[in-house]
C-alpha cells in the first residue's frame, strides 16, 4: 500500500515527538500566525480524484530549520458524504499525519503544529505530494463512503492567510450548530480517544454543552463519526443515570471512562475545574488556572505569547495539566466551551474568571455576563498579581466576596490579662490525631492554616 514511500507508514510513529534541534522545517505552531486544516464536502463533479496540489514552496524548497505558514485543504465527494461529516473526517487529519514516520502533527484547526524531521527528509519524504498520497490511501482504506479526494497544501504566506479566514468562517458555522442544545436534552453523549497517542489516559466527553477540549468535534460530530465508524475513536456514550446535574456526573461517562483509560480514570465532573476535572491531553485550545492569590480562575490559550498574570506563559502551565491527568485548578478547556452557558458553572463561572487575554474576551464577550465583562481584567490593565488585585477591588469584581466570606476571624480574650495557654499533647494515637488534655478549645471557622514546616520527634523517656 505504501511500497512508493520512502519511510514506514503505520501505528508505530503515532505519539512520536520531533524536538527543535531534529526538525528540517516547521509548518504552522507557535511561531506563525496563519495555519490551519480543514475539509471541506464538495460535488462529485467538482473536484478530481487522487490530484495533490501545491500553492506555493514544496517541501524540499523550503529553507531547513525554519517555521513556515501553513495550510491543508482536503476536499471530499460521494453519494453518503454530507456536510455533517466534515469535522469527523477533518480531525482524523491528525491520527493519518502521525503514522507517517518523522512526522509529527498536534492540535487541530486553527492551532496546527507539524514538524517533519531530518532523518526522514534525508531518507526521501521531500514533497507534499508524499503526505498527500499517503493521507489519500488512509482515508480511502478507513472511511470507504469516499469516492474522491483532493488535497492541497498551501506555503505561500499570501495565500495562506486568504484561506485563513475562509476556514474560520467555516469553523464558526460548526460550532453555533450545537449552541441551542442543552446537555439534558441529549440521550447520549460521545467520547473521543484521538489523542491517547499521547496521553493514554485522556477520553474526551463530549456533550452538547462541552465541546471536545481540542475545539474540533461538537457533538453532532461525536455523533456522525459513530453512526459511520462505531468501533472507531469517536463513540457513543450511554449517559446512564445522572449522579449530579450541577457537577455534572453521569454514571455512564464515568463507566466509559474507566474502560477507555484501563481503570486509571473512573470519574468526572464535566462543569468544574476542581475535585474530579475533565481529563486534558495537550491538543486543548485553552486552560483554565488557578490564582490562589485571588482564589480566582484566569484563562489563556495556545497562541497567546505572553506571561500571564501569574508570570507563567501558556505552555508552562499546560505541561502541569496535559497528559491525561484530573488536576485540580489545571484544566484543558475549548473556546467554545467558554461559551457555555454550563462553563465551570460548579466554580462560580463567570463570576470566578480574574484574568485572560484580550483577543478572547474580544472572541466571546457576547457570552459574558454584561454585569462582569468589564470586570475582567487582561493583559493590558494588570501585569502583576499585586495589580490583579488592585484591579478587581476597583472594579467590585464578584470575586471580592469570596474573599470576606474566608476571611480569618479575630480571636479576642474575654478577660483582661487572661493568658493563652496550649495545651499540653500527651499522645499520638494510631490513627494520626493528636489528643489533648488541659487548657482550653479554639474552634477558628472558615480559617486557613498554613504551616511551613511541620516536625514530629518521639518524647524520649526519662530514665
Amino acid at each position: 500500500m505504501f511500497e512508493d514511500i520512502p519511510v514506514s507508514i503505520g501505528v508505530i510513529y503515532e505519539g512520536e515527538r520531533i524536538r527543535w534541534k531534529d526538525i528540517y522545517v516547521e509548518l504552522g505552531g507557535p511561531r506563525e500566525k496563519y495555519k490551519f486544516e480543514l475539509v471541506k464536502v464538495r460535488n462529485l463533479k467538482d473536484i478530481e480524484d487522487g490530484k495533490i496540489i501545491i500553492i506555493g514552496s514544496d517541501l524540499k524548497d523550503l529553507k531547513p530549520g525554519q517555521s513556515y505558514a501553513f495550510g491543508i485543504l482536503i476536499e471530499v465527494a460521494g453519494k453518503d458524504v454530507e456536510a455533517e461529516l466534515e469535522g469527523v473526517i477533518e480531525r482524523r487529519i491528525h491520527e493519518y499525519i502521525n503514522y507517517i514516520e518523522g512526522v509529527m502533527h498536534l492540535n487541530q484547526r486553527y492551532d496546527i503544529h507539524l514538524r517533519l524531521n531530518k532523518k526522514s527528509f534525508n531518507k526521501g519524504l521531500n514533497s507534499f505530494n508524499l503526505i498527500g498520497k499517503v493521507l489519500e490511501r488512509l482515508y480511502k482504506s478507513e472511511m470507504p463512503f469516499i469516492q474522491k479526494i483532493q488535497i492541497t497544501f498551501i506555503t505561500n504566506p499570501s495565500a495562506v492567510t486568504t484561506a485563513f479566514e475562509e476556514a474560520i468562517v467555516t469553523y464558526e458555522t460548526r460550532d453555533a450548530k450545537a449552541r441551542g442544545m442543552k446537555d439534558e436534552a441529549a440521550d447520549a453523549f460521545y467520547g473521543c480517544t484521538l489523542c491517547q497517542s499521547f496521553a493514554p489516559t485522556h477520553c474526551c466527553i463530549i456533550t452538547p454543552q462541552r465541546y471536545s477540549n481540542c475545539g474540533a468535534i461538537s457533538w453532532f460530530d461525536g455523533r456522525a463519526a459513530a453512526r459511520i465508524d462505531p468501533k472507531g475513536p469517536l463513540f457513543k456514550i450511554d449517559k446512564g443515570e445522572c449522579l449530579d446535574s450541577w457537577k455534572g456526573e453521569f454514571a455512564g461517562a464515568n463507566e466509559s471512562l474507566k474502560e477507555k483509560t484501563l481503570g486509571e480514570i473512573d470519574r468526572v465532573w464535566l462543569y468544574s475545574a476542581f475535585g474530579y476535572p475533565h481529563t486534558s491531553c495537550g491538543c486543548f485550545e485553552g486552560l483554565a488556572f488557578y490564582i490562589p492569590e485571588v482564589d480566582g480562575l484566569g484563562l489563556v490559550y495556545r497562541d497567546f505569547k505572553g506571561r500571564t498574570v501569574n508570570g507563567l506563559p501558556f505552555a508552562t502551565m499546560a505541561d502541569s495539566a496535559a497528559g491525561g491527568r484530573q488536576v485540580d485548578g489545571f484544566h484543558g478547556v475549548s473556546i467554545e466551551y467558554l461559551r457555555s452557558p454550563k462553563f465551570l458553572q460548579v466554580d462560580g463561572g463567570w463570576n470566578r474568571i480574574v484574568w485572560m487575554p484580550s483577543s478572547i474576551k474580544e472572541r466571546v464577550k457576547d457570552y459574558i455576563p454584561a454585569d462582569v465583562v468589564n470586570k475582567i481584567s487582561t493583559e493590558k490593565d494588570v501585569e502583576t498579581l499585586d495589580q490583579l488585585k488592585e484591579f478587581l477591588e476597583r472594579q467590585e469584581h464578584p470575586i471580592i466576596e469570596r474573599w470576606q466570606d474566608e476571611e480569618e476571624p479575630v480571636l479576642t480574650l474575654s478577660e483582661e490579662g487572661a493568658k493563652l495557654t496550649v495545651p499540653q499533647i500527651t499522645s499520638i494515637p494510631i490513627s494520626g490525631i493528636p489528643t489533648a488534655t488541659g487548657g482550653f478549645t479554639i474552634i477558628l471557622k472558615n480559617a486557613k492554616i498554613i504551616a511551613k514546616k511541620l516536625i514530629i520527634r518521639s518524647e524520649k523517656k526519662k530514665v
